[in-house]
């Protein structure tokens, strides 16, 4: 995302899934407010990390704080079905609490799991994942450890690098990984340039997924109670029931 007043994301609700917002550390000063129906409220500013899981149901709105931009990046991450209809729950970093390490000219932020020794502070057992802001010197190299069996892609920020297919990969680009027997890391390489980007990756949970806006389920029966459950203040949504953020009004 990015984006500044009166654009922004006004009340709505999400169950099933968890949001992951980090708003970039060098893209300016522009923060992001946000503001729930079970009382939560706060403000994310630069290289500030917010992992909010949904759960069962929660209304949220998410503004940005006045006109200056603020830029990030929002991730979904899929809930498995036991952890769908848990409780709403927060888990917030400050840009000075993210652990950072650096080695042989790459330097990594740790939103979820570990790098080079430093390991992130951020749960994620319901739906085990890593989460790595890299930023790579000229001529640098990056061997980075993925799980055996896990999915993983990278999404280019700035520069070009070589994700292991023999040719460079410019900014505002997803790649995707293979994730077959024996396979257990990436290689990222930089010659003349520089490069950033964020290295995802997760545990599938070999379920079905159907997504319908803000509703990440495993069948359409229950996206529909999903809806049902929201209009109605109920099975997890009572919170809603009269609700209205205050930040919503700064956006039309």
């Amino acid at each position: 995302f990015k984006v500044a007043t009166p654009a922004g994301f006004p009340d709505h609700p999400h169950r099933g899934m968890t949001t992951v917002t980090y708003v970039l550390p060098n893209a300016g000063n522009g923060c992001m407010e946000h503001e729930d129906s079970v009382g939560n409220a706060g403000m994310l500013r630069p290289g500030d990390l917010q992992f909010m899981t949904a759960g069962r149901g929660i209304l949220h709105a998410e503004v940005p704080e006045n006109e200056t931009t603020c830029h990030g990046l929002q991730l979904w991450v899929n809930l498995p079905a036991k952890h769908k209809m848990d409780a709403p729950e927060y888990q917030e970093l400050r840009a000075s609490e993210l652990r950072e390490a650096s080695k042989d000219g790459v330097r990594a932020v740790v939103i979820a799991g570990e790098a080079f020794g430093a390991e992130s502070q951020i749960r994620t057992k319901q739906a085990p994942m890593h989460y790595i802001h890299f930023t790579m010197s000229p001529s640098s190299r990056l061997v980075q450890n993925v799980p055996e069996g896990w999915n993983c892609l990278a999404y280019t920020l700035r520069g070009r690098a070589d994700f292991g297919r023999g040719e460079d990969v410019d900014a505002h680009n997803t790649v995707t990984f293979s994730n077959e027997p024996g396979q257990d890391g990436v290689v990222v390489q930089t010659t003349s340039e520089s490069a950033e980007f964020v290295l995802i990756s997760g545990r599938p949970n070999d379920e079905p997924i159907v997504q319908h806006g803000p509703f990440v389920m495993n069948t359409r029966e229950e996206i529909s109670q999903a809806f049902a459950d929201f209009q109605g203040g109920k099975n997890g949504f009572e919170s809603v029931r009269g609700w209205r953020s205050e930040i919503q009004y700064r956006t039309r």
